[in-house]
Parts: C-alpha cells; sequence; structure tokens
C-alpha cells in the first residue's frame, strides 16, 4: 500500500477548505497545509480534520507548494488546492493506485471547474491536465505563477476529474486577472523578455478566437464568451504591464521594445 501526503497551500479559505477536506477522508495517508496569515477560521477547519498545520510568509505558489512537500512525511505526495475537490472516480483511481507498485514517478489527473454556476467542458478549460501526484523526490513546483511540477519523465494519467470552484461573479474574475497577470508580466521580465508590443496586439485576438472558436468555448454558452474576452484581456494586459517594466528600466524609452 502506497502511504500518501495531500498538501494543500492556504489564506482565508474557510469557505473552501471543508470540502477539499472532506474528499480525503479515505485517500490521505496524511494531510499537510501550509499557511501564509489566514485570519478567518482555515486554521481551526483544517485542525478539525486532523491536518498537521504549518505557516509560512508568501513568497510565490511554487516555493509554498515545494516547502508543503518538504513538510510531508511520506514519499509520494498529493498537491491540491483549497478550492478543488477530489471526484467520486478520481477518489477510486487513487484507491486503486495505493495498492499497486507505481509505474511513473509523476501523475496527471483532467480538472473540471466551476463557473459562475455550470461547469465548463470546452473553452480551453476542459480537459485540463494537472500534475498533481509526485514522487517529492523525483519533481517539484516552479513557476511564479501557472506553477507546475518540473519533471522531464513520462507521466501517467489517473482517471476522474479533480473538481475546480475557481471563481463566484464575474468580479472575482476581474481581479484575479489583474493579479495574475501582474506576476505573469514580472516572471517574463525575470526571464530576460523585452519586446511586447506586436505580442500584445496580435497575441490578443487570437487569444479570444482559440478560446471561443477553436476550443469550443460558443459551446459554453455566455460562460464560454466570458471566458474567451477575459483571456483575451489577460493576454493584453500581462503584455502592457511588460511593457510598463521595460520602459521603467529604459527611462521611458519605446526603442526597441516591439
Amino acid at each position: 500500500m502506497n502511504r500518501l501526503s495531500v498538501c494543500i497551500i492556504t489564506l482565508n479559505e474557510e469557505g473552501n477548505l471543508s470540502r477539499a477536506l472532506d474528499s480525503l477522508k479515505e485517500i490521505a495517508d496524511e494531510i499537510v497545509v501550509v499557511d501564509c496569515g489566514s485570519t478567518d477560521r482555515t486554521a481551526e477547519i483544517a485542525r478539525e480534520h486532523g491536518a498537521a498545520w504549518f505557516e509560512r510568509s508568501w513568497t510565490n505558489f511554487a516555493d509554498q507548494k515545494n516547502y508543503a512537500a518538504e513538510c510531508a512525511s511520506a514519499d509520494w505526495v498529493f498537491s491540491m488546492d483549497a478550492d478543488e475537490e477530489l471526484s467520486s472516480p478520481l477518489q477510486t483511481s487513487l484507491l486503486a493506485w495505493k495498492k499497486h507498485t507505481p509505474e511513473h514517478c509523476v501523475y496527471e489527473a483532467s480538472r473540471k471547474t466551476f463557473y459562475l454556476g455550470a461547469w465548463i467542458e470546452h473553452s480551453g478549460w476542459y480537459p485540463d491536465f494537472q500534475r498533481r501526484l509526485y514522487r517529492r523526490d523525483e519533481a517539484e513546483f516552479s513557476g511564479i505563477v501557472h506553477e507546475s511540477l518540473r519533471y522531464g519523465g513520462k507521466v501517467g494519467r489517473l482517471s476522474g476529474d479533480l473538481l475546480h470552484y475557481t471563481v463566484r461573479s464575474f468580479e472575482e474574475h476581474e481581479a484575479k486577472v489583474e493579479r495574475y497577470t501582474t506576476l505573469a508580466a514580472q516572471q517574463m521580465f525575470a526571464e530576460g523578455k523585452r519586446k511586447w508590443k506586436s505580442a500584445m496586439w496580435f497575441a490578443t485576438p487570437w487569444s479570444w478566437f482559440q478560446n471561443f472558436v477553436l476550443r469550443g468555448g460558443f459551446m459554453d454558452g455566455y460562460r464560454g464568451a466570458l471566458i474567451a474576452k477575459m483571456a483575451a484581456r489577460a493576454v493584453h494586459l500581462k503584455y502592457a504591464k511588460l511593457g510598463k517594466l521595460v520602459r521603467a528600466t529604459r527611462g521611458g524609452s519605446d526603442e526597441a521594445a516591439s
């Protein structure tokens, strides 16, 4: 039987955490929660469910998740966000996995998102395969924003969906896009990227076309239209913010910034 630690990072997640932890009852041999300063009932809820509680000042998503893995006692880790939940088929898949010698060091699962009152089936949001189950001595998270497991080998796949309750209102979606595009621009700048003008103007409409047309967003109705609109806005914003960083280092000059 493979022993499994489930790791979750939190900040004021009292509205989500119970749902996530309830879905782990038959799966997790250990639950590790790493918090970066919650002021609500997050700690109380975690302890009520028997989770090991750790606190760490915020740096970025990858650092927090890697620290959570370091706090785990099992060799195998399932990384989960507080606004996610294991579906019944995914629970069954994980229980079956625990009973056999693993064939891979990293496994992925499809993630399905609940957006403004409905499950999204297209729009590039589903199936959204996420690498979440891994040997902590073989892989680690990297990336300031949209962090992912860094691993060069073959990846296995689990059956069932990881259910994601991401956005409860359009205003929340707008705020999330603002926050993530700031981080994305900072990451691009740190990686040495300096060209932003052409990407901002050409990649923006292409993003909308990809999500609404090529990825079937129109089949998700008005929600698909909103997703395509916000995806395009995110592209525009991250390059505009990159441009602002570039101009700041050049004293406001746009030279060679196209």
